[in-house]
């Protein structure tokens, strides 16, 4: 280890910045976060630096480097574009064994300064010794995903309920088991959902009366693409006990659930129901009151034809904590990956979301509005019901000319988009592999033009055209 990792305490000290440039600026930001004393050496400052200057957050030496403005100083930092300037620094500060630091100079370094993850008070920083800075800021970006931004409160909160917790609980593994739970439980998800009463409240029944109860969150995955899962979705998926996940949600996104929970398909397909909804409820109530963490991960967006509403009310009644993490759904994810704009100025100015799986004694769908044109029709689960769905929209007025796009396993590599015209949809439908989503508009058309995803894609009348030749 080349380098000792230390966290200085910087408040109220003396800390010398030689240079008024944008680097400088970079620099001089991180001291005054640190609430450190800042006195700036140099003719001229960048329209950063003297806005702050006139906030009077520094003090400003307008001169040329001096050794004597190093005196009393706890740190120093060069920031100037002269090389011979900076070495001087560096042996000035040795000299008066005063931590020095040359931006960009790893030899010229007593001390660096890493990348940083600031979650106050929780502090991470990353260096890769001065060797390769912007290796340790890509992985500084990288964790910034997985740290919510939600930490800095939780550490105060816990901060404040230590005592107590040393108090109640005498035992030091008491006391760790305690804290393991409320970090990766109900109370962190209070916290980060800013309900820092509630939060502290949940902490208290840990304490006090030994809650044991676990809390449902329900996430959305994503069309497929891992990619489209969002950042606190992954973090869910990361600090679940048990995950109940349905057919739509991808391989991909199945590897990201923490390796010892407990994976469980409760998946439904059209015709072929492996687990019902009954039986799917029955087990989050199970799990949850077990007192585990349950993620049910569904694809898409949970409350876009999800049930994901239904599956929260059943955690309501049961008194089962909850929370949601949105999903992109199917129509938004897949049409952006075919090239197919739901909206667009001269051919579409809205947008309508259908299911083509009704229950049986559901409302039957508004054809003549759904059929008026300059308007998209995204259609979930529609491949069964797709000559249904042709002949009433023809018969109410679309023109059976009209553009139509079917993307299965849309945003996936084996993505595929067949496209044709509103009369061929039944034909179109069998060609798409599932999950299919029916794209029915004038800006289906633009698949051909903004196409930019997979290779997969085939036109029905071109296909039929080289048949003919044939």
């Amino acid at each position: 280890m080349d380098y000792l990792p230390l966290f200085v305490d910087l408040r109220t000290r003396k800390v010398v910045l030689i240079g008024g440039g944008v680097v400088a600026a970079r620099k001089a930001e991180l001291l005054l976060k640190a609430h450190a004393a800042l006195v700036i050496v140099s003719p001229e400052l960048c329209p950063q630096l003297q806005q702050e200057y006139q906030q009077q957050k520094f003090i400003w030496l307008q001169h040329d480097y001096q050794s004597h403005h190093l005196n009393d100083a706890y740190l120093v930092i060069a920031a100037t574009d002269d090389g011979k300037l900076n070495e001087r620094i560096f042996h000035d500060a040795n000299e008066r064994k005063i931590f020095a630091n040359v931006v960009d100079d790893q030899p010229l370094c007593s001390f660096i300064v890493p990348s940083i993850i600031d979650r106050s008070p929780v502090i991470v920083a990353i260096s890769s010794g001065g060797t390769a800075p912007v290796l340790a800021r890509l992985l500084r970006e990288k964790l910034e995903t997985m740290l919510p931004t939600s930490l800095g409160k939780m550490a105060e909160i816990a901060g404040r309920w230590r005592g107590k917790v040393k108090e109640s609980l005498t035992n030091l593994r008491e006391r760790k088991r305690f804290w393991e739970k409320s970090f990766s439980g109900h109370f962190a998800s209070l916290v980060e959902n800013g309900q820092l009463g509630a939060a502290e409240q949940q902490l208290e029944r840990q304490l006090y009366q030994q809650d044991n109860s676990g809390e449902l969150i329900l996430v959305g995955a994503g069309p497929g693409d891992a990619g489209l899962l969002t950042l606190k979705g992954l973090r869910v998926l990361q600090s679940a006990d048990v995950v109940l996940y349905d057919h739509l949600v991808s391989e991909e996104i199945l590897e990201l659930v923490r390796r010892d929970a407990d994976k469980v398909c409760v998946g439904k397909r059209a015709g072929n129901h492996s687990v019902s909804q009954e039986e799917t409820n029955e087990l989050i109530v199970k799990y949850a009151l077990q007192g585990k963490k349950v993620v049910r991960l569904k694809g898409g967006d949970p409350f876009v034809f999800g049930r994901g509403g239904e599956e929260l009310q059943v955690a309501a009644q049961a008194g089962i904590p909850f929370q949601v993490v949105p999903g992109v759904t199917a129509a938004i994810g897949a049409t952006a990956y075919a090239g197919i704009p739901l909206t667009h100025r001269e051919h579409s100015q809205s947008i309508t979301f259908i299911t083509g799986h009704c229950r049986d004694e559901g409302a039957e769908l508004d054809w003549q509005a759904l059929s008026r044109g300059n308007q998209t029709l995204a259609i979930y689960m529609g491949t069964v019901k797709a000559a249904n769905i042709s002949q009433q929209l023809i018969h109410f007025g679309r023109d059976r000319e009209t553009p139509i796009a079917v993307i299965g396993c849309g945003t996936r590599r084996n993505q595929k988009v067949v496209t044709g015209q509103l009369h061929e949809l039944d034909t179109l439908a069998q060609q798409a592999p599932a999950p299919a989503l029916i794209v029915i508009g004038e800006v289906a058309a633009l698949h051909h033009q903004l196409a930019w995803f997979g290779q997969q894609t085939e036109d029905i009348r071109w296909r039929s055209a080289v048949l003919e030749l044939a």
